[in-house]
């Protein structure tokens, strides 16, 4: 059994702010991308359906490549293991928009996806690793400053767009500042490495069971955060009427509550608990949803979904820190987990729409709104103990921390 390692406050608050600035930086890439897809349709010469195929490959790369997270970060160590693969994700911002067909474009997008969930369960990793050791919540501002990535990501690409750059050059030149962004940050995160005689995971591992009533959880928020993020702005547009500038913000308020929510959302967490806080988010998210599907005019219905938002912007970051300390293999569980939300958010945009087709935009959101009930029910299972655990790597670079000294 290794010692555990005692790391002082400095390096800790060092390493907070470093793997901030990386999940910052990984969300700027998303950001990034997003704003010219409509480019990267127009240059691969694909249609709405064909292009509805290609946006699906990033998560079915990240779903497959995220069960070898653990295996990469056992064997180079995680701060290794974070500059390798977060720069593949950065440079993989470049892929897409080379595309010239669509199947070049699903290639790209594939290879961009499992770079994204690879780096995505390290810094998650790491995350929880320094939330253990500080003994208090950060794994909802990280996420918060995710979302803020990605909107300066977005910002930057929609300033590009009206300029009518070449997404190409934009790319590129996007790809190479976060790439160094990343590089600087990845040299405060800790360095976590297994013990010599510690049995190295599978180089494919499945998610384990601890993983799997938890990622149910972050299944809940995710699909209501993906339906709300991709049909709000229809919902308000097709359902009641409203003009398209009022509804694409909703989108963008909607975006905005999460951020500041998640940012907002540790010092929630650190006074209530995991499990209240999700109880509470729940009921919010089910109040959102029932002000959606009963709104008679337009401000009702972006009430709810700010409510929608708000409610479920800390469970993901909860679900993964209750990933973390949920078994012996925190890379694997936090894999396991990020795996079932990556396929949520996969589904939900096509399940909203399939059910709309059959019924209603309206019965739709029924769905999210029955799914938000899930929250209240099963929060409990985010109730993992301790953060405080015993440490199973080593950081060289790391000063232990004195042997206390006996009072006279």
């Amino acid at each position: 059994m290794p010692a555990e390692v005692v790391y002082d406050k400095q390096r800790l608050r060092r390493a907070r702010f470093a793997v901030a600035a990386v999940f910052c930086v990984h969300g700027a890439v998303t950001g990034s991308f997003a704003t010219r897809i409509p480019w990267i349709q127009d240059h691969a010469g694909i249609s709405a359906g064909q292009l509805g195929l290609a946006l699906a490959f990033p998560a079915i790369g990240a779903s497959v490549a995220m069960p070898l997270a653990s295996g990469i970060s056992h064997r180079f160590g995680s701060r290794n293991a974070l500059r390798v693969l977060l720069a593949l994700w950065t440079l993989a911002l470049t892929l897409p928009s080379l595309a010239p067909n669509l199947v070049a474009l699903c290639a790209a997008l594939f290879v961009y996806g499992a770079a994204s969930g690879l780096s995505d369960v390290v810094m998650n990793a790491l995350g929880v690793e320094v939330e253990n050791r500080l003994d208090k919540s950060i794994m909802s501002s990280l996420h918060g400053m995710w979302s803020t990535g990605a909107l300066i990501g977005s910002a930057a690409g929609t300033l590009a767009a009206h300029l009518g750059s070449d997404a190409r050059l934009h790319h590129l030149l996007a790809a190479t500042v976060l790439t160094v962004l990343g590089l600087l940050a990845c040299q405060a995160v800790l360095d976590l490495r297994s013990a010599p005689e510690e049995d190295p995971p599978p180089r494919f591992a499945l998610p384990p069971k601890s993983a799997l009533l938890i990622g149910a959880i972050g299944f809940c928020a995710v699909f209501a955060e993906g339906a709300s993020l991709d049909w709000s702005a229809v919902y308000l547009r097709d359902v009641l009427d409203t003009s398209p500038g009022v509804a694409a913000a909703s989108t963008t308020a909607f975006a905005l509550t999460m951020a500041v929510a998640r940012l907002a959302g540790d010092r929630v967490i650190d006074r209530f608990g995991a499990v209240r806080t999700v109880r509470t988010g729940g009921a919010l998210a089910v109040v959102g949803g029932l002000l959606v599907v009963t709104a008679p005019q337009p401000v009702v219905a972006m009430g709810g979904f700010a409510f929608l938002g708000l409610g479920v912007a800390v469970v993901v970051p909860l679900a993964f820190a209750a990933a973390g300390r949920a078994g012996p293999n925190p890379s694997q569980a936090i894999a396991g987990v990020a795996t079932i939300t990556y396929t949520s958010g996969l589904i939900a945009p096509s399940a909203i729409g399939a059910v709309a087709d059959a019924t209603s935009l309206v019965v739709s959101f029924g769905l999210v709104t029955l799914l938000a009930c899930g929250l209240m029910v099963g929060a409990g299972v985010l109730r993992t103990g301790d953060r405080r655990t015993v440490a199973t790597a080593t950081d060289p670079t790391t000063t232990p921390a004195p042997a206390p000294t006996p009072e006279a």
